[in-house]
């Protein structure tokens, strides 16, 4: 790439809060104590970056913990999830909506993140979808749970690696400048997944064939 973009602080920001507050849901669903609720909140949050940092990149400390907004962002997601409880429904849209923009932002970041450090087109995908979605993965595997991502259902690891490859594509192929191949790869990102949320469109279970 012949250049690099940047997320907005406040769309970062935002996405960490929209990402946490699924994590804070999560646990008060469980009845989880302020512990288990902050520590799903983290996780669900910034797991995929922490990931991305701390375990393919390993570039140094990740500036998820070294910038305190991130965690501000965190603790007020969980208070927000104490506050509202179950009417946190009534704003299920605008949080789907930011999910979806999320989504793609943060696919496409974790994909020039790993170009940047020198991994291959195909490893710099991979990268990025774990970016994107390796939160909610994390989720998952600390309360137990059958990871949501594994189990057919609405479109979305496959939203994530719709975007990461079209921003490879047009940035790393076609050499188009990093900010307009976010914005592309973004954009499409975000009318996939709200189509399939619309249309609920889902993936169906692997079956083999007889023989």
């Amino acid at each position: 790439m012949n250049s690099a973009f940047q997320l907005p602080v406040w769309f970062d920001l935002g996405a960490t809060f929209a990402f946490a507050l699924t994590g804070a849901l999560a646990a008060i669903k469980r009845g989880y104590d302020i512990v288990g609720l902050l520590s799903l909140a983290i996780v669900s949050g910034i797991g995929g970056g922490l990931i991305r940092d701390g375990i393919f990149l390993q570039q140094g400390v990740t500036p998820l913990l070294t910038n305190p907004q991130y965690l501000y962002a965190i603790g007020g997601a969980a208070l927000v999830g104490v506050l509202l409880g179950e009417r946190v429904h009534h704003f299920n849209r605008v949080i789907a909506m930011v999910d979806a923009l999320g989504l793609g932002a943060y696919a496409c970041f974790g994909v020039q993140k790993a170009l940047s450090a020198g991994l291959g087109p195909t490893a710099a995908v991979f990268v990025g979808v774990v970016n994107a979605v390796g939160g909610g993965l994390l989720r998952d595997v600390l309360t137990r749970e059958e990871p949501l991502v594994f189990r057919p259902g609405q479109f979305y690891v496959l939203v994530a690696l719709a975007g990461a490859v079209t921003f490879v594509f047009l940035a790393a192929q076609l050499h188009i400048a990093a900010t307009t191949a976010a914005f592309a790869a973004i954009g499409l990102t975000f009318v996939f997944r709200m189509l399939t949320i619309i249309f609920n469109w889902r993936t169906a279970a692997v079956t083999t064939v007889a023989r």
